[in-house]
């Protein structure tokens, strides 16, 4: 991984307009969780694959996830990033989008690097170019729901396997690709992928409402605040009684009380109702699923360790 970083730290130097590059480079050099792009090389040295081409997909892969980022955080209007100020926040919404932009494409160009044979390069492409396509229609999703009366635990589910599971998905597939991995091995790492994902977001509901903020790296409270459809707050309103979910609802909604007041008054629903140990229990369940899948990886099981661990450890993430 440190080879990544170094990639990062030298991949922006020199380039022009600054007003272009310079939010790219503060975002790349904030070196976050890089999740996906350990799973690139996870996968690659499971199978025993080129790790020094295992660089341009996992560099791909993270740069279209801080693409995401950037402007997730105009939409959403989020002040903080890894503990410190936002893209938008830091130069201007304008600078932001166009950044965003054309790390997208520099995510793209990435791919273009690989010396491997052209069936391969295509297959991680097609791959990529999905997962950006359906990572984008998440993200609709998710800003329809806020003003949708009724969202169903259902269709929750299947906007944070767009927004957030597939990129895990295509890390993990991507890297048997580029490793010649079976084909089943291929779908079941695509599937592992796939829970790990949901799992991981239902997490990060979680900690919006219960995280250390100085650990978290964001500020808490976010979705209640914009009037996001969380897991957490689907499960509560399925839960509740009539009585309760008019008053959650009018609490979720309201636009008078103020904020803390506000953020409290939802958490005390919460504990009530057992939400977040419901929440707990649906991830776990995730990872799970995401154990059973990669046991059907056809590589000895003393390979599939670290991915094992990387699984196990998110029951207990906190940033």
């Amino acid at each position: 991984m440190q080879d990544l970083e170094n990639y990062f730290n030298t991949l922006f130097e020199g380039k022009e307009p600054d007003t272009l590059y310079a939010p790219i480079a503060y975002t790349m050099q904030q070196s976050g969780k890089r999740l996906r792009p350990q799973m690139v090389y996870h996968v690659v040295k499971m199978f025993g694959g080129d790790v020094s081409q295992a660089k341009y997909v996992a560099a791909a892969f993270e740069m279209l996830h801080n693409f995401t980022l950037i402007h997730d955080d105009i939409m959403d209007k989020a002040p903080i990033r890894r503990g410190l100020p936002t893209v938008y926040q830091k130069w201007n919404t304008n600078c932001a989008i166009l950044s965003g932009d054309a790390l997208a494409i520099m995510a793209f160009q990435q791919l273009l690097k690989l010396n491997m044979p052209e069936r391969v390069i295509l297959d991680i492409a097609n791959v990529f170019a999905t997962c950006t396509l359906e990572i984008c229609e998440g993200q609709q999703y998710d800003m329809d729901f806020e003003t949708q009366e009724e969202v169903t635990i259902e269709e929750y589910i299947r906007m944070i396997y767009l927004k957030t599971a597939v990129m895990f998905a295509g890390c993990l597939k991507s890297g048997a690709i580029l490793s010649g991995a079976d084909e089943e091995s291929r779908e079941a790492l695509y599937q592992v992928g796939i829970n790990l994902g949901i799992a991981f977001q239902l997490a990060d509901d979680l900690l919006d409402v219960y995280a250390d903020t100085e650990v978290f790296g964001k500020s808490v409270g976010g979705d209640i605040r914009d009037n996001k459809k969380t897991y957490l707050y689907l499960k509560a309103m399925q839960d509740a009684t009539p009585e309760e979910k008019k008053a959650l609802r009018q609490c979720y909604e309201s636009s008078e009380m103020p904020f803390d007041e506000r953020f409290q008054k939802v958490k005390d629903f919460y504990e009530r109702l057992q939400t977040a140990d419901k929440t707990r229990h649906a991830i776990h369940l995730y990872l799970e699923k995401s154990l059973d899948e990669l046991d059907k990886v056809r590589v000895p099981s003393e390979k599939k360790a670290i991915l094992r661990e990387v699984i196990s450890n998110l029951e207990q993430r906190s940033k």
